[in-house]
């Protein structure tokens, strides 16, 4: 047998720069510091944070940050550098999006949470990433730290999915869970949730469901292959919910929480985001606080769940810094990302569900009456009517609930009871989930 010769156990100068994955963060805000603070911290062998991007950079300088560490202003001179993977944190969609597009040309892969982006051009920017060898990765845009993305992309993978619904913003649920608990008005659960930093001044974008869809749209995205404008799908706001709503929805078994969901049917998206009635004891009922919780459910796998922390500086830290680490991995096998399939289909709203209306009325003798004949005429069907004692008759809170019905049908009916004499504020409708 011929003798072999052992090859010399020290690498060489290009093996050693192969195996280090060179790091460049744009964005040091609270996101971004908590990934420094990782990134410093772990001394990790295969990653190795090379430049530090921000404006007013001086202000922004820490001592815990090794002295190796490039800081600058300048957006272009960490694109020109000689870093495998850009992470960008500075969100929204100017200029982060012609950053992402630019680092992806150069061949650089990049990391960011920036859910907005990834809503609104994620297919694209995947296919870029593809064309130039590299990859793009945005577990954090979603869930924060709850690893659901990733998911998708590996372990769910062998699945087909038909559905995915969570509750994806956690100021929301604060809020909704607030008033379940403590029966206190919607203002001042909302006062609670800005004095722990959980809503901003004007949050808008949360109460009203945009925050809510954009993740959606991204979860389609990945899951589902589906390619859908956040505002295509349908965004009904939590604002007009009541204490009473709650007392109504215990007596039905429920409580009330914000749920993004989406079901691919026939080539055709149905997609909507905002207040649903749900059973207290499903895992939706008993999410609390600002948790966030995704269902996917698939052909061969059923109904998955991952349940977590959907916001803060280091839960959303600890997604960004694993997709660094995924992607240098790739990187170190050689791998070239490939951008999946997507479809566009139709988006609709038009959910077969069961209903839970809420009036406020003017009490006088035939209401339900006038109610039921309007329901009637538009082929639905009542399942239920709930009135609690006790309420001043000038402002009456009663429920009907109706059997599964198209929300396409129940709409016309809900107009034709707006412009009725007694009814003093518009129809609470909210789906009821089984």
């Amino acid at each position: 047998m011929k003798a072999t010769t052992a090859s010399s156990s020290s690498a060489s100068p290009v093996e050693e720069r192969a195996a280090v994955c060179r790091v460049a963060l744009i964005g040091l805000g609270t996101v971004g510091r908590s990934v420094a603070k990782i990134l410093c911290e772990t001394k990790s062998q295969s990653l190795e944070l090379t430049h530090i991007c921000n404006r007013n950079v001086a202000r922004k300088k820490q001592e815990w940050i090794p002295g190796s560490v490039t800081w600058t202003e300048d957006v272009e001179a960490v694109l020109k550098s000689d870093a495998d993977v850009i992470i960008e944190l500075i969100g929204g969609l100017s200029p982060a999006e012609q950053i992402v597009r630019r680092a992806l040309e150069a061949g650089k892969s990049v990391v960011t949470a920036n859910k907005q982006l990834i809503a609104r051009h994620g297919p694209d920017l995947l296919e870029l990433a593809a064309r130039h060898g590299c990859q793009l990765e945005f577990g954090a845009s979603v869930a924060g730290g709850v690893p659901v993305l990733p998911s998708l992309r590996t372990g769910l993978c062998g699945d087909q999915l038909h559905g995915i619904s969570g509750i994806l913003n956690g100021t929301c649920n604060y809020i909704l869970s607030r008033i379940e608990m403590a029966r206190i008005p919607f203002s001042q659960a909302l006062e609670e949730a800005q004095a722990r930093g959980y809503a901003e001044a004007d949050a808008s974008e949360d109460l009203d469901g945009g925050d809510a869809r954009a993740k959606l749209a991204i979860l389609a995205l990945a899951g589902l292959h589906t390619r859908v404008t956040p505002e295509s799908v349908r965004a009904r706001t939590i604002r007009p919910l009541d204490t009473v709503d709650f007392d109504y929805a215990a007596e039905l078994g429920c409580t009330i929480r914000q749920i993004s969901r989406a079901d691919v049917k026939n080539g055709t998206l149905f997609a909507d985001v905002g207040p649903c009635l749900v059973p207290t004891e499903s895992p939706f009922g008993r999410v609390l606080r600002n948790l966030n919780l995704v269902l996917t459910s698939g052909r061969y796998g059923g109904d998955m769940a991952f349940l977590g922390a959907g916001a803060g500086g280091d839960p959303t830290a600890v997604a960004v810094v694993s997709d660094v680490m995924f992607v240098a991995e790739g990187i170190a096998r050689g791998k070239k990302d490939v951008a999946s399939y997507v479809s566009t289909a139709g988006v609709s709203a038009d959910f077969l569900t069961p209903w839970y209306l809420r009036f406020f009325v003017r009490d006088q003798p035939g209401i339900v009456a006038r109610l039921a004949q309007i329901l009637a005429d538009h082929h639905l069907n009542i399942d239920s009517l709930l009135q609690k004692p006790g309420f001043d008759k000038n402002s009456l809170p009663f429920v009907i609930t109706l059997e599964p019905c198209r929300d396409s049908m129940l709409h016309p009916a809900l107009e034709k009871m707006a412009g009725l004499e007694f009814m003093l504020r518009p129809c609470l409708c909210l789906p009821i989930l089984k």
